[in-house]
């Protein structure tokens, strides 16, 4: 469990680094990320876009249309 968890914050530490750019569309973003999730072998996550103001408390791993959308992950 440990290790998923790693795995997990470590995929999304690489997605956040490169994927906040906020002006990218964010189904190119969303592909992006999903791809690096997938190389480090990490499965039953969903990929939500939402408005920027809708976020919440969830983990956002991108954001992008200038800001105004964030791509939050969580875990099925």
């Amino acid at each position: 469990m440990k290790t998923t968890t790693a795995l997990i914050a470590a995929a999304l530490a690489l997605a956040g680094s490169s994927t906040f750019a906020a002006g990218k569309p964010c189904e190119e973003l969303k592909t992006e990320i999903a791809a690096k999730l997938d190389a480090k072998k990490i499965a039953g996550y969903t990929l939500d876009i939402v408005d920027a103001d809708k976020a919440g408390d969830a983990k956002v791993v991108g954001t992008c249309e200038g800001g105004a959308k964030k791509i939050t992950y969580a875990k099925k």
